[in-house]
């Protein structure tokens, strides 16, 4: 990992990621971890020494996320089916849920954003959020391990399910999207990569969800599979803008 050292060893920096982890209960041991889940790509453009950003920490999120969530639910819920167990996994997971944590945690107020961003919306952009949330787990499993990782994930995440249980967020859009479309279409929607940018060990992935041959939403994420989840959801909930 590079980051830079006027950043690391600025006092500022330090008793500002320091505070707002010790109010998380993170007893961390290396600081630079957390600092970079914090760092959007942007700030590469105001200052090119900050180059490593929290999209590769973010990159390895959903190994650790996923299987203390996995097996949370399954000890929770002995009698629930597999499939039920997989929607409400895969809310629990979304990136909409994770950037309700980010903001309930106030993380917007520490992310690292080129200054024309800071001007705008981007600290409310609940992508942004998400990556943020995402990368901090993986900083926490990095630094501590396993055990501290689950303990921030059932303490942020896991308690986000009683409101998606209630409002019945946990819905599989995929599936969805294909009952609707081949309902009113007689189509079946297809997914497709439409670009793939920046370093092997840093992709973004452009996902388009194809209903015959048009093309009704695309979605940028760090991996494939998410970014075909978040077209599918996005276009499931802006039927109404369909060109068909």
């Amino acid at each position: 990992m590079v980051i830079s050292e006027k950043l690391i060893k600025n006092d500022f920096y330090i008793d500002r990621y320091s505070k707002l982890l010790y109010e998380l209960g993170i007893d961390f041991k290396n600081i630079e971890f957390y600092i970079q889940a914090f760092i959007h790509r942007s700030i590469i453009n105001e200052k090119p020494d900050i180059w490593e950003h929290n999209e590769r920490l973010e990159f390895l999120w959903d190994a650790v996320l996923e299987l203390v969530i996995t097996e949370k639910l399954f000890v929770d819920f002995p009698s629930k089916p597999e499939w039920e167990l997989t929607d409400i996994r895969s809310a629990l997971v979304r990136w909409r849920n994770l950037a309700v944590v980010s903001r309930k945690l106030g993380f917007q107020d520490y992310l690292f954003l080129w200054k024309w961003e800071n001007l705008g919306w981007w600290r409310e952009n609940d992508y942004l959020l998400a990556n943020v949330c995402e990368s901090l787990i993986w900083a926490i499993y990095l630094d501590l391990w396993l055990e501290a990782s689950r303990d921030f994930i059932l303490t942020q995440v896991y308690t986000t399910l009683e409101t998606i249980l209630e409002n019945r967020l946990f819905k599989d859009y995929k599936s969805m999207i294909q009952e609707y479309a081949q309902a009113k279409y007689g189509k079946t929607p297809a997914y497709e990569v439409l670009s793939d940018i920046w370093p092997d060990h840093d992709k973004v992935f452009t996902c388009g969800v194809y209903v015959g041959e048009n093309l009704v939403w695309t979605w940028e994420w760090s991996s494939k599979k998410k970014a075909q989840e978040q077209a599918a959801e996005n276009a499931y909930l802006n039927q109404e803008s369909w060109n068909i």
